[in-house]
């Protein structure tokens, strides 16, 4: 078992020794923790749900079955949600993202639709709790956003953001057009995790190239 291993790791003499991976192993250590543990929690509170609802149908107390399907549906949910973390285990997805979109063509009024998208993800981010910070803003001309980026701070962060990586359209009756004409816009969304000193890059030599360029230096004319 995963924390079996992490426990005895950190339990190893020299553990300190090197202080950024011992961090990193307390982290994981600490996430694993807190996943069993809510799993518990999870099974104790739906164990005292059933002995509830056989109470309450005992005693045909509606009002109380009421109250415990409204806990089930919030249990049912919280459920799903950690189905999906289990889901998002590449290294990446519990990083913080990096997120930005840009206007396509048609002006103001795909510069329009990229301001829709930015209050749309900041709005979600707010739900989720994640911190959003905008850290580039490039206003449109008239109207929206030609682009902007911002960093997304929260667990799971670029697993949950990275779907919306991609063009996205919108078709509506233009508010800008004075003939009230169909305009079609386009948006591209980039997501990126947002990387710590935990990554190393590691090049080959062999993968390397070197060019030789000849320098070329000016010489000075002498003057007599």
């Amino acid at each position: 078992m995963r924390i079996r291993e992490l426990d005895k790791e950190t339990l190893r003499e020299g553990f300190w020794n090197e202080p950024d991976k011992a961090r990193e192993i307390l982290q994981e250590q600490s996430r694993l923790n807190e996943a069993v543990s809510k799993w518990k929690r999870q099974i104790n509170s739906l164990d005292d749900l059933v002995q509830l609802f056989e109470m309450a149908s005992e005693e045909e107390d509606g009002q109380v079955q009421e109250e415990i399907k409204k806990d089930l549906e919030r249990l049912s949910a919280s459920v799903r949600e950690d189905e999906l973390k289990m889901m998002l285990g590449s290294e990446q997805d519990s990083m913080n993202a990096i997120m930005s979109i840009h206007a396509g063509a048609g002006g103001t009024e795909a510069q329009d639709w990229a301001e829709m998208l930015l209050r749309m993800y900041l709005r979600w981010a707010e739900r989720k709790g994640f911190a959003a910070t905008i850290i580039d803003y490039l206003p449109g001309d008239e109207a929206g956003v030609k682009s902007v980026t911002w960093t997304l701070r929260g667990e799971y962060a670029f697993g949950y953001a990275k779907a919306e990586i991609g063009i996205h359209r919108l078709v509506r009756i233009s508010p800008f057009d004075a003939g009230a004409r169909r305009h079609t816009s386009f948006a591209s969304v980039f997501v990126y995790p947002e990387v710590d000193d935990r990554i190393t890059i590691e090049i080959d030599e062999k993968d390397l190239r070197i060019d030789n360029v000849p320098v070329y230096r000016r010489r000075r004319a002498a003057c007599q």
